[in-house]
Parts: C-alpha cells; structure tokens; sequence
C-alpha cells in the first residue's frame, strides 16, 4: 500500500512538472484596463507581439476600459491563478487610484503578483493651437487670468495624467479644470478637436500629433530631458524646481499565481524589453523599456503608492 501511494505521488508530481514545463499550453488573455490607443495600449500590444512569438501560443490583448484602471484590473485580481489572465498594470490602478477612490473592488498589494516593470514614461504637456501659448511660463500667466476657465483633459480619474495636471495647479498657483475620460484615446480626441485645450498625456500617442501640428508641446514631465523630444525642456526647467510626473506600466498576474509561472513570464518578457527592435520602437515613442525582478516592481510600487498619496492629499484630487 505505501509502495503504492509513493508511486501515485511521484506520478502526480511528475504531471505537475509536466504542465509547468508545457506552459503555456493554451492562448493568454492580457487584460488593459484602458481603451485601444493609449500608451498602455501600445506598450501592451508590442509585448503581447513578441510574447506569442517566443511562448508559440497566442496572447490576446482585451481592452477592459473604466473607473481610472480599476474594472479591468479587478477582473485580473478575480481571475485564476493559473497564468493565463494576466494585466497591463499601470500606475493608476496600482498605486494611484487607493489614494483617491472612497472603495476599491481589489487590493493591489494583497491581490496581484508584480511580474515585471516594463516601460516608464515621461507625460508631455500638450496644448490645443487654439490656446495662444507657447511656453510653460505664458501658460501660467494665462491660467492666473483666467481660472477655472481653461480645462486639462484626462484618461480618467486617479491617472496619472489627472495627477499630473493637479500637481500643475497646486505648484503653479492656477486652477485648470480637469475633464476626465474613459481612457487616453477619446481624451486626445477631444484635445485634437478643440474641445479641450490641455493634457498631460504619455508620449507614445501624443507625439505623432506634435510632430503633425497639430498639438504644441511646452514640455516633458520628467527631470530629465526624453531622448524623443531632446528640444522639450522639462517642467523643472520651465519654471517649475522638482516637477515630476512619469507614467509607467507592468506586468502582474493574480496574486496566487506560482513562482514557477511568475518566473517564466518575468524572463520571456524582460528578454523582450531588451531586444533592439522593441528598445527602438518604444524609445522612438518617448517610453524607456525597463525590465525588472517580481521582487523589484514590488517595492517600486509601494514607493510610488507613498509619493502620489502625498500628492493626492496635498491637492484635493478625488474621485468623483
């Protein structure tokens, strides 16, 4: 009988290690919780691109748009663990949106698994042609003559392009009206249409509209100057000491996903961020591929979770 049972459990844990090896063995669902067209979007799509070639299965991208990141990411903290449900995470619903939503339907820390952080980028302040400005300076001369006048278009509540523009106000002294969105896309739509006059948007999808004329950019958000927009001052430079504002995004998986599966994924996809032709396609597009350890993205998000609660505070921004 124990020789018995020895054999059932060498046999069920070779079926086990079977089916890790095999991973994947069926298409992946990658879950963004924003609209088509956004930086998290694109980012998402080249990874998924790249992913599906080197697992040889199919990985799907679906777009779960609402409440500032948080419906598609609680559908990830909801899903099985198995591996095969994972999230474009970004930091609204990661480290943001606690901060600003009276509830959340997840807890980032408790519920999700980082994987990886992919891509950080610098927001690029853009304004409508209509809006006769120029320069981060006229525009705070501007807005001091005319608050509550002049509206800041966002994709959504609790994102960083939302906190950015409240930064904005509370360091420059003006009040800029912020109009959310349900995701970047329709939000730059509007700006494109006149409908709007600023944003704070990621680079990735603002910058073909620049390079167009069709926005006018004043300046990045980060502290240094984006290798893809080397003529755009920072904030910083512009008047602003200590303005910054990056958005970033990464991988997670539903918190009782295995190390084994975390492991694998984490190194299929950091391989992918150093390959040339991605490193090229995202930095063309003003995002920095990064590339990190689980443990790693961990403790970057709980950092930043402590610096945009202190922002949230400070300004008054809240969902509504």
């Amino acid at each position: 009988m124990m020789i018995r049972a020895a054999l059932l459990l060498t046999a069920l844990c070779a079926a086990w290690g079977a089916r890790a090896d095999t991973y994947p063995s069926r298409p992946i669902r990658f879950v963004v919780a924003f609209p088509p067209g956004g930086g998290t979007d694109i980012i998402a799509r080249l990874i998924a691109q790249k992913l599906s070639e080197r697992l040889a299965q199919q990985v799907v991208v679906d777009n779960r748009p609402g409440a500032g990141g948080n419906i598609g990411t609680d559908i990830v903290a909801k899903s099985a663990p198995d591996g095969y449900t994972m999230l474009m995470g970004s930091a609204g619903p990661l480290a943001i949106n606690a901060s600003l939503f009276k509830t959340m339907p997840f807890d980032p820390e408790r519920d999700l698994a980082p994987v990886t952080l992919a891509a950080s980028t610098p927001n690029v302040l853009v304004v409508h042609p209509s809006l006769r400005v120029a320069t981060v300076k006229e525009l705070i001369a501007l807005a001091r003559t005319r608050p509550g006048q002049i509206n800041f278009a966002s994709s959504g509540f609790g994102t960083p392009a939302q906190l950015a523009g409240e930064l904005f106000n509370a360091t420059a002294g003006v009040k800029l009206v912020h109009v959310p969105y349900k995701g970047a896309s329709p939000a730059l739509a509007d700006l494109l249409g006149g409908q709007v006059q600023i944003m704070f948007s990621t680079m990735p999808p603002a910058l073909p509209h620049v390079k167009d004329g069709k926005l006018r950019a004043l300046a990045v958000t980060s502290l240094k100057r984006s290798p893809a927009a080397p003529d755009l001052p920072t904030l910083a430079e512009a008047g602003l000491p200590g303005f910054e504002a990056n958005t970033w995004h990464g991988v997670v998986l539903p918190a009782a996903a295995s190390a084994e599966v975390i492991g694998k994924l984490n190194r299929e996809i950091v391989a992918i961020l150093h390959l040339p032709d991605v490193v090229d396609r995202l930095s063309a597009q003003g995002a920095e591929p990064v590339g990190s350890t689980p443990e790693e993205f961990a403790a970057y998000i709980k950092s930043e979770t402590v610096k945009w609660a202190k922002v949230v505070r400070e300004s008054g921004a809240k969902a509504e």
